[in-house]
């Protein structure tokens, strides 16, 4: 296992829809392998493949709720149904979120409360994965990335102006930037 660079927003892979994996090969396993061990080492809740640049429909979370349950899982080749998110405005402190790939930012965004995830594991088995809350919120953070979407690009105003002079302030946006955890600790 290996700790992979995460890419930095301007990277292409993440800014376009994923490709399907299909066949769950050893290959595969060793990707998944290595996200989890990055994920720790970042250290985050979640890391999808287009952020350590590798264009594949993968994502894996790990996530320890208020009540001490721990959630983790891989998903390949995943679908999200998701409910209507609530009206209004995010809120500053409920809703704060961050990203691997804009590290060291966190911006409020509404989500869905309640999300289906329905995916294959490592094992090559179909499951399905009812998710609310926080986890909801995780699951829909990580499939995002799979569209070639980052939460930032998600911001309502003024949060979104906010995200794009931060990206701005540290001379993201441009392809062949990452950071590696552990060594560059962007995410402090």
């Amino acid at each position: 296992m290996a700790v992979l660079p995460i890419r930095i927003t301007g990277e292409p892979v993440l800014h376009s829809p994923a490709a399907p994996v299909g066949t769950i090969t050893a290959e595969v396993r060793a990707l998944v392998a290595d996200m989890i061990e990055t994920m720790k080492a970042a250290p985050g809740v979640g890391l999808a493949a287009p952020q350590v640049g590798v264009d594949a429909r993968i994502f894996v979370y790990d996530w320890v709720d208020e009540n001490g349950e721990r959630h983790h899982g891989t998903a390949i080749d995943p679908e999200l149904l998701v409910s209507p998110p609530p009206l209004g405005e995010a809120d500053e402190d409920e809703d704060s979120e961050g990203c691997l790939s804009v590290p060291g930012e966190r911006f409020p965004l509404v989500r869905s409360e309640h999300a289906l995830l329905r995916a294959t594991d490592l094992d090559g088995q179909r499951f399905e994965l009812e998710a609310h809350g926080w986890l909801a919120r995780i699951l829909q953070h990580e499939y995002d990335h799979l569209q070639g979407i980052l939460y930032v690009d998600r911001l309502a105003h003024p949060h979104g102006k906010a995200a794009i002079k931060a990206i701005k302030k540290q001379s993201w946006g441009s392809p062949g930037q990452s950071w590696l955890p552990g060594r560059d600790h962007l995410e402090d």
